[in-house]
């Protein structure tokens, strides 16, 4: 392979994995947040993405609507999810061990898992067509509009998250929940509603990764949030989970690494380069890019 070669192939990997970084970094958002409130990794997150996924595939297939509602719809079912399952699963454990809270999180996502399967059979579902596929040539680098709309929804989505935890009076009260959870409840801050409205925000997202997914590949299944769910996990891991800007960061540079082991290696190797960076980060940065190394006292 000569330079030209090597430089062509080399920006359209970074094309292909900006768009799936994109979408890891929003399910990643999801678990940030949540750990940054209650130091709680959600592992049924993943399975929330794949309930958004679901919710898309309905509003598209029998509601008919286009893109954009379709995507609102999923995101407003999921939000409602997420609340319903901090209600019933994680409320009452709060004060529980963390090994308890864990073995639940594990547990609501198989009960989400083989009850979709349940409900609407483990054979995969073809996502309808929202719009035509157009592709674009940037010189050498190939683009197709899907790709496009990825980029641009997760841009916006993450910019409104942004406004919305650093410029409204709801983010305030989140951003006091994380620093000091009870110094936040003696200034008269409710904290189950910030719990749940941090569930609803991480679930919306993770919907619309998931409707995002479903757009771009053509094809749902009720076992599909589970790779993805892990990888963006480890996204956040890799920014420093608890800090927004790192899980959009480690989602981005996830997605791109797998890019270009794919394409300069091999498929095949993808995931295991995923958890192969898991493995170093926690080895040499175990607070993530942006994370901040604290000590605790035991």
């Amino acid at each position: 392979m000569d330079m030209m070669s090597f430089l062509e192939q080399f920006a359209q990997q970074m094309v292909n994995g900006i768009s799936l970084g994109s979408i890891y970094a929003l399910i990643a958002l999801g678990y940030t947040m949540i750990y940054g409130i209650i130091k709680l990794i959600n592992f049924a997150h993943g399975d929330i993405y794949m309930l958004g996924a679901y919710f898309g595939f309905i509003a598209t297939s029998y509601l008919g609507l286009s893109f954009v509602p379709a995507i609102i719809f999923a995101m407003a079912c999921a939000a409602i999810a997420g609340i319903i399952i901090e209600r019933v699963a994680y409320r009452p454990m709060r004060n529980a061990p963390r090994i308890a809270i864990l073995i639940t999180a594990i547990g609501v996502s198989f009960l989400l898992e083989y009850g979709m399967i349940l409900i609407a059979s483990p054979q995969p579902r073809t996502f309808p067509a929202v719009f035509d596929a157009e592709i674009y040539h940037l010189g050498p680098v190939v683009v197709n509009n899907q790709q496009i709309v990825i980029l641009i929804s997760a841009l916006i989505l993450m910019t409104v998250l942004t406004y919305i935890v650093n410029s409204t009076k709801a983010g305030k009260a989140m951003r006091a929940v994380s620093f000091d959870a009870d110094a936040a409840r003696l200034m008269g801050i409710n904290i189950d509603r910030v719990i749940s409205m941090t569930f609803a925000l991480g679930s919306a997202l993770a919907a619309a990764g998931g409707v995002l997914v479903g757009v771009y590949y053509n094809s749902i299944d009720p076992l599909m949030g589970m790779l993805p769910g892990i990888k963006a996990f480890v996204a956040a891991v890799l920014g420093g989970i608890g800090i927004i800007p790192g899980a959009m960061l480690g989602g981005l540079i996830l997605g791109v690494v797998e890019a270009l082991v794919s394409g300069f290696l091999s498929s095949t190797f993808r995931d295991a380069a995923a958890f192969g960076i898991l493995i170093l980060i926690l080895l040499y940065r175990p607070s993530g890019i942006l994370g901040k190394n604290v000590r605790e006292k035991v």
